[in-house]
């Protein structure tokens, strides 16, 4: 990649940025369906058509570039030492959330923000019946993820019942933690202090696999 390239690359993801910002400022003040392309370009003082390149549907600018992805999470798991698909998650959690923080901080950016931003998505994500539709079927891969994980542990197919529920608690738990009280508390902090959170998450789902697998 030439010097060109790269600072093409740059302006593009600043421009991808920006129009995300923009987004979900307007989503905030005036709701998700209220909101139009034209008012977003307008406030990201972009053209019209440059929002849709980069979004081609509007709820696209909630799911793209999310770095939770099945993919990342696909990969810890597969480099896990047997029966640690818990730690796992906590792991790739923990390293994600440090990466997204160091990222903000080596730009300038509030490291607090991304956090407050994710929490604002949230909200909007179980607020709307569509955007909760499609949150769940992403959800879903993960689910399955950590239910093929747990259940090599146990020794089980990871359809049955406890590597299924204790995926889902996890999922549902970590995808939670942004709109409870004590999330929202933590809506301006670092990774630090949201990770705290994510390891009561894992420490319950441990704790109820842990309690099951005794009976």
């Amino acid at each position: 990649m030439t010097v060109s390239d790269g600072r093409r690359e740059r302006k593009k993801a600043q421009t991808r940025a920006r129009i995300q910002e923009a987004a979900l400022d307007l989503f905030a003040t005036q709701g998700y369906r209220e909101t139009t392309i034209a008012q977003i370009a307008a406030r990201a003082d972009v053209a019209t058509r440059t929002v849709t390149l980069h979004f081609p549907a509007k709820d696209d600018l909630l799911f793209a570039d999310d770095p939770f992805t099945p993919e990342s999470l696909e990969r810890r798991l597969r480099e896990r030492k047997p029966d640690t698909t818990l730690d796992a998650v906590r792991d790739w959690m923990h390293a994600t959330m440090r990466d997204l923080d160091a990222r903000d901080h080596g730009s300038g950016v509030d490291p607090g923000l991304i956090w407050q931003r994710r929490a604002l998505r949230a909200h909007l994500l179980m607020t709307d019946d569509d955007l909760r539709g499609r949150a769940r079927a992403g959800y879903r891969d993960l689910e399955l993820l950590v239910a093929a994980g747990i259940g090599e542990d146990l020794g089980l197919p990871a359809d049955a019942l406890l590597p299924r529920l204790t995926a889902i608690t996890v999922v549902t738990g970590l995808r939670e933690i942004y709109v409870t009280r004590e999330g929202r508390a933590q809506a301006r902090s670092a990774a630090s202090d949201l990770s705290a959170l994510v390891d009561e998450v894992l420490a319950f789902a441990r704790a109820g696999l842990r309690d099951a697998r005794r009976d």
